[in-house]
């Protein structure tokens, strides 16, 4: 079969956008969905001076890339939120936004049309796949985009995000003689286990944020069907995480 090519247009200039500050060096590539009913309605929102908003690229269902703002420049596409302990992140990323509602799933050839995309971008700025984030990763208080929905498993199997591996935590601890006499089933969580996944998280990236907030955000990429409070599985993917640690605790998990 003939690959995918993704039909980039130029003809969509967004009037929003600046200079990137700083060093201006990007770092980043954040996902976004579009949670509006067409491809035509974000786009005009997008190109609408008076909403100061925008994205470096658009993607339609149907695998159609527009192309909003040049790469050099800092579109405004993240909004308040930081990534690996430093804000501004539209200084330091790429925007991709995905005509979607955030209730259905991504089209295959969208989903195409962004893993070519994703390799381009990735590849004229010298990143890895940890770079690329969800706008919920890094704004986890107030963005759940690109939502449960997204497959980031699939952008991972070709390289173009990560999956943690379950890495190792500690054991739970011994049974009382009571526990042992009684046949009680012994609990799974460790003492501390919570300060401990939020410093994974931390070490991967995530910002400061309310326990509850950063287990949302967490599962919403990584276990977006989950339900509860923090367990086991959560602790070992999270720690799987210390692999990809942009703050230079990086393990062998």
């Amino acid at each position: 079969p003939v690959p995918h090519r993704a039909a980039v247009s130029l003809s969509h200039p967004s009037p929003n956008f600046g200079e990137r500050r700083s060093r201006g060096r990007v770092e980043l590539v954040v996902l976004h969905y579009t949670a509006m009913p067409s491809c035509a309605a974000a786009l005009e929102r997008l190109c609408d001076p008076l909403a100061e908003v925008s994205a470096h690229y658009l993607i339609d269902g149907d695998g159609t890339v527009l192309s909003l703002v040049e790469e050099a420049a800092r579109a405004w596409h993240a909004g308040a939120g930081d990534w690996g302990g430093a804000g501004d992140v539209n200084s330091r990323s790429i925007g991709i936004e995905l005509a979607n509602t955030g209730r259905e799933p991504f089209a295959e050839p969208q989903m195409a049309a962004l893993e070519l995309l994703l390799a381009g971008v990735l590849d004229r700025h010298g990143l890895g796949p940890e770079a690329v984030i969800g706008h919920s990763d890094m704004a986890p208080a107030r963005k759940g985009d690109p939502g449960p929905r997204f497959d980031w498993r699939r952008l991972a199997l070709q390289g173009l995000a990560i999956w943690p591996e379950l890495g190792v935590v500690a054991p739970p601890p011994h049974p009382s003689p009571r526990q042992r006499e009684g046949g009680a089933r012994m609990p799974t969580m460790v003492p501390g286990a919570e300060a401990g996944f939020q410093a994974d998280l931390r070490a991967f990236g995530y910002p400061e944020a309310a326990p509850e907030t950063l287990l949302t955000a967490f599962r919403l990429r990584f276990r977006p069907w989950a339900k509860g409070p923090l367990d086991d599985t959560d602790l070992g993917l999270a720690a799987g995480l210390r692999r990809f640690a942009v703050d230079g605790s990086r393990g062998d998990a």
